[in-house]
C-alpha cells in the first residue's frame, strides 16, 4: 500500500519516525552508509546492535523455514531446503524473467533542476477554480512543508482551494501549468518515460554491451535457475520448497522512509513448488503461516494486516493465478494505514516456463508414482529482511515518560540483540570481578552485555533503549550472600535471586514469552 496522502490526518500515529531514526543512530542499530562523507541516499550500514537484531530475525526465519519447517495440512513437516545463489547471473536470465524488458518505473525529469522523480509518486495540487499555478509535491512529503509551498506559490490561497491529484492522472498537455517539487518555475517537467530499476556493471576486462551484467533485483530468480539442480541432487519431491536469504539491488529513484525503501536491501524468500491443482491449498497455508510467524517474533497483532492485491496491482506472473496477498505493517509513516512487509504470491508456472523456453532446459517434473508430467506452480512467501528490522523496531518502540530514557524497546527476547546485561553497581574491585564471573557463565548460552561504565540509572536507561529484557546488578549484598538484583525491562520490577541460579532463571523466564 502506498504512503497515505500528505493531507490525511494520522491521529493514531503516536511514534515519530524521527525519534526512531535518531535512536537507531545513537544506539548503534543503523547508520547512513558513508556517513563521514555525507552518506549515500538509499544505502545503510548496520551497527553492532542492528547487526545482531537483523541476524536474529534472519536466523529465526531460516529455522522456521529450513531447520524446523512448519507442519503441513497432512500433519507432517513440509520439506524445504536452502540455497545461496550468486548476486550476478547470466544476463539472459533477466531477459527470460522479464526484468530487462519490463522491470521499470515511470519517470519524469525537471528540466530546470535536473532532478528526477517517479511519476507515480508525485501529487499535484490543482486549483479547484481552474485558475493559477498547479503545485507538485512528492507523495509522503511532510504536511507542513507542503503548506509552506502552497503559501509561497498559491497566490495567498489555502490548501482547501486545491484538489490533490496524482500526476499520472493529469493530461501531459497540462504539464506547462505545473511547478515541479523543487522549483517555482512552471512547465519544467518532461513527459513520463520508463526507467529500468536494475543496476548494471561489466564482467571482464572490457566494458561493452557484450560484457554487461546486472545486480539481481530479487533473490527469487536464483532459486528458479537452480530448481533442476536441487531436484536432481537432493532427495526432494514435489511439493517442496527452496529458501534463500540475500542481498538484492534496485535503483530506486526516490528511496525514502529510512530503510523501508532503499537501493540495497535483504530479502528472505522461499519458492514452494507444488502441483497446479494444489496451488490454492498451499497459498492459503502460507498466508496463515507467515502472519503467525511475524507475530511470534514480536510484531503486535493490531499492527499487522492481510491485504489481497487489487487486479491492477498484480505482477505479470500472478495475473492468471490466485494473485498476491501482502502481510502489511502499520509503520509510523503509513499510519493509520499499512505498508508492505511481505508478499505471498502465486507465481503460477511463469518463471519455470520462461526459463525452459529461453534456456532449452526441461523444467517438467515427473511424478515418481503416477508418471504424470507437469511444470510445478509456485507459491512465493517473499519477506523483506530490512523491512522486518524496521517493523520490529517500530513495533517495539514504547513511549514511557516515567523512566529516564522516556521509552524502551519492547523486543521479544528471541530478536533482542542482548538478552541480558550484567551491571556491577560500581566500578569497585569487589563488584567488577563478580560481574565478570557471571558474564563469562551466561555468554556461553546467550548474547549478554557486561556494562560497567556510568551510574546505574544511566545504564538502566541505555539497556531500556536497546531493548535488553533483563538486567542483573551486582552490589554489596552480592559479596555477602551471593545474590543479585534482577530488573525486568517492561515493568521495571526488581527482585533478588541467587547468583548461581541466574542461568536457570533466564531459561525459565524466556519460556514465558
Amino acid at each position: 500500500m502506498s504512503d497515505p496522502a500528505v493531507l490525511t490526518e494520522t491521529d493514531e500515529q503516536t511514534v515519530d519516525m524521527k525519534d526512531i531514526v535518531a535512536l537507531c543512530k545513537r544506539r548503534g542499530f543503523i547508520f547512513p552508509a558513508s556517513d563521514i562523507y555525507g552518506g549515500l541516499n538509499g544505502f545503510w550500514d548496520y551497527g553492532p546492535l542492528g547487526t545482531e537484531l537483523k541476524n536474529n530475525i534472519r536466523d529465526l526465519w531460516w529455522k522456521s523455514m529450513v531447520i524446523t519447517p512448519p507442519i503441513g495440512p497432512d500433519g507432517l513437516p513440509v520439506e524445504i531446503v536452502g540455497l545461496d545463489s550468486a548476486i550476478i547471473q547470466n544476463p539472459k536470465a533477466w531477459v527470460a524473467s522479464g526484468h530487462v524488458g519490463g522491470f521499470s518505473d515511470p519517470m519524469v525529469d525537471c528540466k530546470e533542476t535536473k532532478l528526477r522523480y517517479r511519476a507515480d509518486h508525485l501529487m499535484v495540487l490543482v486549483p479547484k477554480d481552474g485558475e493559477g499555478r498547479w503545485i507538485a509535491y512528492q507523495e509522503g512529503a511532510e504536511s507542513d512543508e507542503v503548506e509552506k509551498r502552497v503559501k509561497k506559490l498559491g497566490s495567498g490561497r489555502s490548501i482547501s482551494a486545491f484538489e490533490p491529484t496524482p500526476l499520472m492522472d493529469i493530461d501531459v498537455a497540462d504539464y506547462d501549468k505545473v511547478s515541479a517539487p523543487d522549483t517555482k518555475t512552471q512547465g519544467t517537467l518532461t513527459e513520463p518515460r520508463e526507467f529500468n530499476l536494475m543496476f548494471h556493471t561489466y564482467v571482464g576486462a572490457t566494458a561493452s554491451e557484450d560484457s554487461k551484467v546486472y545486480l539481481r533485483p530479487e533473490t527469487a530468480q536464483g532459486i528458479f535457475l537452480n530448481y533442476k539442480n536441487v531436484l536432481d541432487s537432493s532427495r526432494v519431491r514435489v511439493p517442496f520448497g527452496i529458501a534463500q536469504i540475500g542481498k538484492a539491488y534496485r535503483n530506486e529513484v526516490t528511496p525514502r522512509n529510512f530503510i523501508y525503501r532503499s537501493r540495497e536491501f535483504e530479502q528472505m524468500e522461499m519458492e514452494w513448488f507444488c502441483h497446479p491443482d494444489e496451488a490454492e491449498k498451499w497459498h492459503e497455508f502460507w498466508i496463515t503461516q507467515r502472519k503467525d510467524w511475524w507475530q511470534s517474533i514480536g510484531v503486535k497483532e493490531d499492527d499487522v494486516f492481510i491485504r489481497p492485491h487489487d487486479a491492477d496491482e498484480l505482477a505479470h506472473y500472478a495475473k492468471d493465478g490466485l494473485g498476491t496477498v501482502d502481510v502489511e505493517f502499520k509503520f509510523p509513516f503509513t499510519a493509520p494505514d499499512f505498508g508492505e512487509l511481505e508478499g505471498i504470491a502465486h507465481r503460477c508456472d511463469f518463471d519455470l516456463t520462461q526459463h525452459q523456453e529461453h534456456s532449452g532446459t526441461k523444467m517438467e517434473y515427473i511424478d515418481p508414482v503416477t508418471n504424470e508430467r507437469y511444470i510445478p506452480h509456485v507459491i512465493e512467501p517473499a519477506a523483506g529482511l530490512s523491512r522486518g528490522v524496521l517493523a520490529i523496531i517500530c513495533s517495539a518502540y514504547t513511549v514511557d515518560e516515567s523512566r529516564p530514557s522516556g521509552m524502551y524497546l519492547d523486543f521479544h527476547p528471541s530478536v533482542a540483540p542482548k538478552k541480558a546485561a550484567i551491571l556491577p553497581l560500581t566500578a569497585k574491585e569487589d563488584h567488577v570481578p563478580l560481574a565478570t564471573e557471571l558474564y563469562k557463565e551466561l555468554r556461553e548460552h546467550y548474547n549478554v552485555d557486561l556494562d560497567i561504565k556510568q551510574n546505574i540509572g544511566k545504564r538502566y536507561a541505555r539497556q531500556d533503549e536497546i531493548g535488553t529484557p533483563f538486567c542483573f546488578t551486582i552490589d554489596n549484598d552480592t559479596i555477602e550472600d551471593k545474590t543479585v538484583t534482577v530488573r525486568h525491562r517492561n515493568t521495571m520490577k526488581q527482585e533478588r535471586i541467587a547468583m548461581d541460579k541466574v542461568l536457570d532463571y533466564m531459561r525459565e523466564e524466556l519460556k514465558k514469552f
